[in-house]
């Protein structure tokens, strides 16, 4: 990266200096272009442990940093700001390095060593993945491959919530339905219930099975039967639907199973163990308070079964277990009262909070022709992540729901995804790779050849056009790591979207392929497959298709 590089030469000019300096000390891409590539505070913020003013040791630094043949200048602005820009030979040589790296490109060893675990979506197994399940999916997918492309070792993970009262009221709800389907009459459907068409689909598959038999059991076998059996159809449901919209996970955690393991007694052993439990009421309660939560937390109700929390803990303990270096939780926003009390059993237990990052998802809403969509899942009007990938396509929905910060709330406009046009960010970027590829095949048929070129030509782009379309480029890899570090692959949806109208621009003002001037050509023509693999790696990193033609 640029920004390293930087500031690895300005260091090693302190150290010539032999001089003190402090490391916190910033390189950024000024606001004004007109103040150099790259700016740094290096002599402001290490002047006074130097007993020097910040001008004076920008004086001292610069003239080293002139030596430097990769900047074609150096030079000091204001109070002590050195502002650099490099020479058109080092951005030449960049660009070589990007051709020459295809889809490598912008891959580091920034998140070396780090073991990462992501666990989003984690719907309950009650029904479909609606478009809420939908954006957790592109976001936390679209973080996994980032993370990867700069070397984290990331790990993606579903928790399946298949115990407790969610699950009971499903086969609850599977019971009525199958009785319907034996002609019995049912009357009005329990507002508590779940209504959708899915749980009419479901009873009549379990009926093509089983028939009248399960009226030949008890309830509880019958009950039992229907929920594992809806489970499991939900469950593959669910990984279909993540299927088609790209996205896959390393390991399905299930809650059932974990309370088959004993996790949940074990995870109250441990809080009882550390002394952070006491008995009221004949319930058991996890000393919250005094570890930073509001209150007090029931552990085990007054008869004998677990709180909600009891599970979540053994779960997350699990995370704890298995040596990962940051635990990322991607949550719904109304989860946000629910995450102090965990972080109170970690502080109890001695566990890392450092450790454990929590991710709010806001909340989307869908506009159709101007109008808002309303959802309900209880009452069965759900969007599903089915429904919007069929409406929008795959790629849209991917791009749509990354391309906002995880912590604003999401207008998501349907008419706009499905707009053929450069008002449709999708389209706009897709057509800027299918317009290079286009341009690429008229090369071809022009017989200009990139095969047998000559890179030292790339001299000739020394048009500011040029080098601004590989400073844009060259930004890719500190994108990369924002999103990485700040886990918000946003600003990659932004970037390519910024990257697609540099060359959009860059084509309307040029002419790429040019008869009269065949060096030109084949150095514009190398310039924007550079383009092509950059918009071909970022999209592919939010699995969005790069396509040739459209």
């Amino acid at each position: 990266m640029l920004k390293d590089k930087i500031r690895k030469d300005l260091i090693k000019c302190m150290k010539q200096l032999k001089l003190d300096y402090n490391d916190n000390f910033i390189v950024e891409v000024p606001n004004n272009p007109e103040h150099g590539d790259y700016s740094s505070n290096i002599a402001l913020v290490s002047a006074k442990m130097n007993k020097l003013k910040p001008r004076q040791l920008a004086e001292e630094i610069t003239p080293l940093m002139q030596k430097k043949r990769d900047y074609r200048i150096v030079e000091i602005a204001g109070p002590g700001f050195i502002n650099l820009v490099f020479t058109n030979a080092y951005y030449h040589k960049q660009l070589r390095k990007i051709i020459e790296q295809a889809d490598k490109f912008g891959t580091s060893k920034y998140g070396e060593g780090k073991k990462v675990l992501l666990e989003f979506v984690s719907a309950n197994p009650t029904g479909p993945l609606n478009v809420v399940s939908a954006r957790a999916a592109a976001y936390g997918d679209s973080l996994y491959r980032i993370m990867k492309h700069v070397g984290f070792d990331p790990f993606r993970e579903f928790y399946i919530n298949d115990a407790g009262n969610q699950v009971e009221i499903l086969a609850e709800s599977i019971e009525l339905r199958y009785r319907e389907l034996i002609g019995e009459c049912i009357g009005e459907f329990p507002p508590e219930a779940y209504h959708g068409e899915y749980i009419k689909d479901i009873a009549a598959q379990l009926y093509v099975i089983e028939g009248t038999k399960l009226f030949y059991i008890s309830e509880k076998d019958r009950l039992k039967r229907m929920k594992d059996f809806a489970i499991k159809k939900l469950h593959e449901m669910q990984i279909e639907s993540l299927e088609k919209f790209d996205v896959h996970f390393d390991n399905w955690m299930s809650e059932k199973s974990l309370r088959k393991e004993g996790s949940i007694e074990e995870a109250l052993s441990y809080l009882a163990e550390a002394k952070c439990t006491y008995e009221k009421d004949d319930a058991i309660w996890f000393c919250a308070t005094k570890f930073g939560d509001e209150k007090d937390r029931v552990l085990l109700r007054a008869d004998g079964t677990p709180t909600y929390f009891v599970p979540d803990l053994a779960y997350h303990l699990t995370k704890y277990d298995r040596g990962f270096d940051i635990i990322v939780d991607v949550l719904g926003p109304d989860h946000h009262g629910y995450v102090p009390r965990l972080l109170a059993a970690f502080e109890a237990l001695n566990l890392d909070i450092n450790k454990f990052e929590v991710v709010y998802l806001q909340h989307i809403t869908l506009f159709e022709r101007g109008e808002q969509v309303k959802m309900s899942k209880r009452a069965g009007k759900i969007i599903t992540m089915d429904d919007i990938i069929k409406e929008v396509g795959k790629d849209a929905a991917r791009y749509f729901f990354i391309d906002r910060k995880p912590s604003a709330h999401l207008n998501f406009d349907i008419e706009l995804a499905k707009r053929k046009s450069q008002d449709n960010p999708v389209y706009y970027c897709q057509y800027a790779h299918a317009r290079i590829c286009s341009i690429l095949r008229k090369a071809k048929k022009a017989k200009l050849s990139l095969n047998k070129f000559d890179t030292k030509k790339l001299k000739l782009l020394k048009n500011p056009d040029d080098l601004a379309v590989i400073k844009k480029m060259l930004q890719f890899e500190e994108i990369l790591v924002l999103c990485s570090e700040n886990r918000e692959p946003h600003h990659l949806a932004s970037y390519v979207n910024e990257l697609a109208s540099v060359f959009h621009k860059y084509y309307t003002r040029h002419k790429i392929i040019d008869p009269d001037n065949v060096e030109l050509s084949l150095s514009r023509l190398y310039l924007i497959s550079a383009v092509k693999n950059v918009i071909a790696i970022a999209l592919h990193l939010i699995s969005v298709s790069a396509p040739e033609r459209m």
